[in-house]
């Protein structure tokens, strides 16, 4: 009798837990799951890992690291992914629950993954609930939709990912209040710049130039080197002095100030949106990015205003104006994030990982943002992913690869 197998598409607004939860209880289970009653269940998942990351933390109990020097909060996402199937794997398991497995993983720990799960599926039953479609692994599935925590089967998830990427803005792009002057259209340029932390190379002769108008994408496997690549621009690292880095017409160490750089600069992570915890209206987040703020602290002129209001109404998001920014989904609190970096029109925009654990109708909508931001402005764009974006359409793309003496940059014409 062949194993049963089912791949779960979700969106970023379903409570996740809550389905974990009856799945693994054999309670409630939702229709077509009936074969799970009576089973023994396991879950890989990101909430369990930092289960067991603070229970190393506040009792130092070492349960997925036990007879290792090294702790589950220093390992990589991919080392601890692993910690964590090698210990469900010594129980007696007839089925395994894993959520988005292949995320935030690099080409090289994705294959390794997959590898391991391909052969765990000749063998037990597997759950796997996806935000992205790319991340579904390859084994002959029942497909099921979650959305608004509703449960649904679906018959063809690829008409399903065509009406998910169909989604475009149609407006015209909102101008800066006021275009910020610049000396030169070479933004950045980097010659042979090398970057070490002790013993360990991290950057090997790296040389690119970024001017105005252009579009990059800035990719390589994690630990490859990004973000200390975009320290040396955005000012937050003393490894570029010493360097021949100019930035913005000025060699670095040469005077000039963080804030210079910053009024230059539209950069977003998502580690970014933790600091707006508070009660922020869309507005207001969106004229803190005048500010480089967080949160706003003077009064708005009413140019900023309707600044603001033109790109809510841009996003579509007029029947949210009146929401906190806490109150909506991880994929609107993306796009408003990113529009903040936006907002000014920088000179130089680096959006670090954008659509990273979105779903793949919310990265859709951040990467056709991002488009037209590229087509409607004189911004220099740099898209950070480790992965091939659907649809993203960069002129080039700057890809770091590992090295021993530290990874080098390769340019591509797209």
């Amino acid at each position: 009798m062949a194993i049963a197998h089912w791949t779960i598409f979700a969106d970023n607004e379903s409570v996740k837990d809550l389905l974990f939860k009856h799945l693994l209880e054999a309670r409630e289970l939702p229709h077509g799951f009936a074969a799970l009653q009576g089973m023994q269940g396991g879950l890989l998942s990101p909430s369990e890992i930092d289960r067991y990351i603070e229970e190393e933390e506040r009792h130092d109990h070492k349960i997925l690291t036990r007879g290792k020097t090294q702790h589950l909060q220093t390992m990589s996402s991919g080392e601890r992914k692993k910690a964590l199937l090698n210990h469900l794997l010594k129980q007696p398991l007839d089925y395994l629950i894993l959520d988005n497995p292949l995320d935030n993983l690099d080409v090289s720990s994705r294959a390794d993954l997959l590898q391991l799960l391909k052969g765990l599926a000749n063998k037990i039953s597997i759950i796997q609930l996806v935000n992205r479609w790319e991340d579904s692994l390859p084994f002959r599935s029942t497909f099921y939709l979650l959305r608004k925590n509703q449960l649904s089967p679906i018959e063809d998830p690829i008409t399903l990912l065509k009406q998910e990427h169909s989604r475009q803005f149609i407006q015209p792009v909102p101008q800066p209040l006021e275009p910020i002057p610049l000396s030169t259209p070479l933004l950045v340029s980097f010659k042979q710049v090398s970057v070490s932390y002790g013993e360990k190379p991290v950057l090997h002769e790296i040389s690119w130039e970024l001017k105005s108008g252009e579009y990059w994408q800035l990719s390589g496997p994690n630990g490859s080197g990004k973000t200390t690549l975009l320290s040396l621009i955005t000012g937050e690292n003393p490894k570029a002095y010493g360097q021949d880095i100019t930035l913005f017409g000025k060699k670095k160490g040469s005077g000039e100030s963080v804030w210079d750089i910053k009024e230059k600069l539209g950069y977003f992570t998502p580690a970014m949106t933790d600091r707006f915890s508070g009660y922020h209206s869309l507005e207001n987040m969106l004229i803190s990015g005048l500010y480089d703020s967080i949160g706003l602290y003077v009064k708005p002129s009413p140019a900023e205003q309707r600044l603001a209001q033109d790109w809510i109404a841009f996003l579509g998001m007029e029947a949210l104006g009146k929401r906190y920014f806490h109150e909506l989904s991880p994929g609107q609190q993306r796009l408003i994030m990113c529009v903040r970096a936006m907002i000014k029109h920088p000179p130089l925009l680096i959006l670090d990982e954008p659509t990273t654990g979105l779903d793949d109708s919310s990265a859709a909508m951040v990467v056709d943002l991002v488009n037209r931001m590229a087509e409607a402005s004189k911004c220099c764009i740099v898209f950070v992913s480790h992965r091939k974006e659907p649809g993203l359409k960069p002129q080039y793309t700057l890809v770091l690869k590992p090295d021993i003496a530290g990874s080098k940059g390769v340019i591509k014409v797209n």
